[in-house]
């Protein structure tokens, strides 16, 4: 002991003498139960070490629900209830961000500064007389915009949208274009945060009654509408939503999601009505724009004209008169198996169509050649619910065509004949069955529907040289 005791005190031990581990020194191992207590450590150090206690036992007990939870993950999360602080700090942070990104948007002031702006620093292609830039004039432009308006005009003069529009062979683009392009940006930025508004539970979808409002609310801006008689805006604002949830919400959810309307065609059908005045626009073409004030009332009076008995909803036996009764008898029957709910228990002849039912009745009659309104037929040919149409299904849904066929007093025809035709027509890839994707990829599903649902839709058909002469006379003569 005394010499090991001197051999430290005496420092005699040799330079390749090897130091002892931390662990084996007694005041290393004081020191470290010292610290590890909290003894002697400040305030702050104690609170940062309480911290990490508590963060560590909050992690080992997730770890060990997920362990007693097994492998499937959080797929639902409540939402906060109303009136909670949760779900009024959620509403105060959505408020704020959508005030924010509507502040960054260009005004209509904005808009005329910067088509003055391009039209001011553009040059004159001497071949067409169209108004062009380069990429030089762009970035002058860019940079009296900025300077006119402010930097919320800048991400519009980025170098990857100059890139976007088809330029000459000396590199110019139309300015037209371009300022169309910003347009419709801002005007698809300002909807989505009209509709964001109006997301009550801010999940990206609107629920009817949403929709509705957003449509209500777009009225006194769109010019062909601001006359619209006060009693008819809410029957108005039903018919036009139901269009919007009949593309956009395919599954029947009863919500749209806010990107796909954006995106759909409803959006910029509707903004058509921007118009100022309906003599710019002739009779064929406001029939045939769902929105219009015309199509409107055109459905309204259909659907009261066909509601013999005033009761709100249609019967089997008045929806056959839809179309001056050229629809099919089975057709009808199949209608109201796929598409119309039943009533409830007790209520007489329970099964009738209501308003928003009809809709999408005549929707899919009107779009017969879209994925959406083809889906909806599909469901009413497909008589056994199988997913595709045999040989028998089409002999079956022709006869009533057939029946009709010759009571208008029409030449006789074979069933087989036409059966062999739809199958040339739509060049399924199982012959023994048709798809809807047959249907869909043959280009021709509507024309095949109309054949199977309604006898005027097999006339045109049939008559299809004819109508296409006269078509081309009526263009002569224009």
């Amino acid at each position: 002991m005394s010499a090991a005791t001197g051999d430290v005190g005496g420092g005699t031990a040799g330079a390749g003498k090897k130091i002892p581990a931390a662990g084996s020194m007694p005041w290393v191992q004081n020191l470290r139960r010292f610290v590890g207590s909290g003894s002697g450590l400040g305030s702050e150090a104690l609170m940062e070490l309480e911290t990490k206690r508590i963060l560590v036992e909050i992690f080992k007990e997730r770890q060990q629900k997920s362990a007693e939870a097994g492998s499937i993950p959080p797929f639902y999360k409540k939402k906060p209830e109303d009136g909670s602080i949760s779900h009024r700090v959620q509403r105060l942070a959505k408020y704020r961000f959508l005030k924010k990104q509507s502040e960054l948007l260009l005004n209509a002031d904005d808009l005329d500064a910067m088509w003055v702006c391009l039209r001011e620093n553009c040059v004159i292609d001497d071949a067409t007389g169209a108004e062009k830039m380069n990429y030089e004039d762009f970035c002058h432009i860019a940079s009296v915009c900025t300077e006119q308006i402010g930097q919320k005009c800048k991400k519009f003069f980025s170098p990857s949208n100059f890139m976007k529009f088809e330029k000459d062979e000396s590199g110019r683009i139309a300015i037209l274009p371009f300022y169309l392009y910003v347009m419709r940006t801002v005007s698809l930025t300002q909807a989505r945060i009209d509709m964001s508004e109006l997301d009550e539970d801010s999940d990206g979808f609107l629920q009817p009654h949403e929709m509705e409002s957003y449509i209500r609310g777009l009225i006194p801006n769109l010019a062909q509408l601001r006359d619209m008689p006060a009693q008819f805006v809410q029957m108005y604002c039903r018919i036009a939503a139901r269009k919007f949830f009949f593309f956009c919400d395919p599954h029947r959810r009863g919500k749209a999601c806010i990107k796909k309307v954006l995106l759909s065609n409803c959006l910029q059908e509707l903004m058509e009505l921007h118009q100022e005045s309906e003599e710019e626009v002739t009779d064929t073409e406001q029939a045939e724009n769902w929105f219009s004030l015309t199509s409107a009332q055109r459905i309204c009076d259909m659907f009261l004209a066909l509601d013999k008995d005033t009761n709100g909803t249609l019967s089997k036996q008045e929806l056959k008169e839809y179309a001056d009764g050229t629809l099919t008898e089975i057709f009808i029957e199949r209608v109201f198996d796929e598409h119309v709910r039943r009533g409830k228990v007790g209520g007489g002849n329970s099964r009738e169509m209501d308003f928003e039912s009809f809709l999408d009745f005549v929707l899919a009659l009107e779009n017969k050649d879209t994925a959406e309104g083809l889906t909806y037929l599909f469901k009413c040919l497909d008589l056994n619910g199988r997913g595709y149409l045999t040989t028998a299904d089409i002999h079956s849904l022709f006869r009533d065509v057939h029946q009709k066929w010759i009571e208008g007093g029409n030449y006789e025809l074979c069933i087989e004949d036409v059966r062999d035709e739809i199958w040339d027509m739509v060049k399924p890839v199982n012959h023994l069955r048709i798809t809807s994707d047959d249907l869909l990829n043959c280009k021709q599903g509507g024309t095949v529907a109309s054949m199977l649902i309604d006898v005027r839709g097999f006339w045109a058909h049939d008559n299809r040289e004819n109508l296409l002469q006269e078509e081309e006379e009526q263009v002569e003569e224009q």
